[in-house]
């Protein structure tokens, strides 16, 4: 689309160029409109609700372009960290509302999800009804693609909730993520169901955490856990048994960030907090020999200490 006015004329509603040009609204700031923006504007509701349908389709159509694959034959071997987002009630909703009241409840939260990723650099790998499954780390990697990721789910629990429609009085989601060794890149499927294809651990365990989310909730893996540092108030829900995946797993419920002098120090706060469990076990264990082996000198870590 080359132009505002051409969007517009292509919804039948060229009557307002005027208006969006006068108050210097251009496509860099469509994505952001709201419906009180457009009722200030003097837009009737059917054609707000018309424009802000069209926003969305916008919004999704940017998110796939963004997800396209680029070509077969280069899978690779990498770490990544899996995000799968749920709509919440999705089944229900469809079961009470018309399908075209339903689209526009789908298309509203598949565009909340493609205005977020781009700001953390997450990879939209498919939309599926009312299901999101994205990559951080791939096709860039980061050294905090973690974060990304656990920054990028609280972001689309904020944004989702906020969304208005008068079908529905508030949308919610949830949201499982976890890290590890993937391959990446493969490229499956034909024509729009094309994808990219992740095959690890790290893909079923999201889809896994995803399901014992409660709403609003990001559930991460330890995997997770152990990259992100104290970056994030966290709550230990314990071990669980992962259908399709042997023994329990250790999850945790994201809570918000913490507030923290930076970055850097967060995650040292918290490397530094398992270095001295790992030291009071080694002293310990010292301790326990002292009495069959005294004056005996034991070096750990680069530190000596002395029995």
């Amino acid at each position: 689309m080359g132009s505002i006015a051409e969007w517009l004329e292509s919804l039948g509603l060229s009557e307002y160029m005027q208006r969006f040009a006068d108050n210097g609204i251009d496509f860099s700031v469509l994505r952001d409109l709201t419906d009180q923006d457009l009722k200030d504007l003097g837009i009737l509701l059917g054609h707000r609700r018309k424009m802000l349908r069209a926003i969305a389709e916008l919004e999704c159509e940017s998110g796939r372009a963004a997800a396209k694959p680029s070509g077969q034959g280069d899978a690779e071997r990498r770490q990544l960290t899996i995000m799968f987002c749920d709509l919440l009630g999705s089944t229900a909703l469809s079961a009470r509302l018309d399908p075209e009241d339903m689209r526009d409840v789908i298309l509203a939260f598949q565009g909340a999800c493609a205005q977020i990723m781009p700001t953390y650099d997450g990879f939209i790998a498919k939309f599926q009804g009312d299901g999101v499954l994205a990559y951080f780390g791939y096709p860039r990697a980061h050294e905090d693609d973690a974060e990304r990721a656990v920054r990028a789910g609280l972001d689309i629990i904020t944004a989702v909730g906020q969304i208005r429609s008068p079908c529905v009085s508030k949308l919610k989601v949830r949201i499982g993520i976890a890290t590890g060794l993937v391959v990446v890149g493969d490229l499956i499927g034909e024509g729009a169901s094309q994808e990219r294809a992740v095959v690890g651990d790290a893909v079923n365990l999201a889809a896994r955490l995803q399901g014992i989310a409660e709403p609003e909730t990001i559930v991460i893996a330890g995997s997770t856990r152990r990259l992100i540092g104290d970056l994030f108030k966290l709550c230990d829900l314990g071990p669980h048994q992962v259908k399709g995946l042997p023994g329990s797993i250790q999850a945790w419920a994201v809570e918000g960030v913490v507030a923290s002098e930076s970055r850097f120090e967060s995650v040292r706060t918290s490397r530094l907090t398992t270095f001295r469990r790992k030291n009071r076990v080694f002293a310990s264990t010292q301790a326990h020999s002292k009495a069959e082996k005294p004056h005996r000198n034991a070096r750990w870590g680069g530190f000596e200490v002395v029995n």
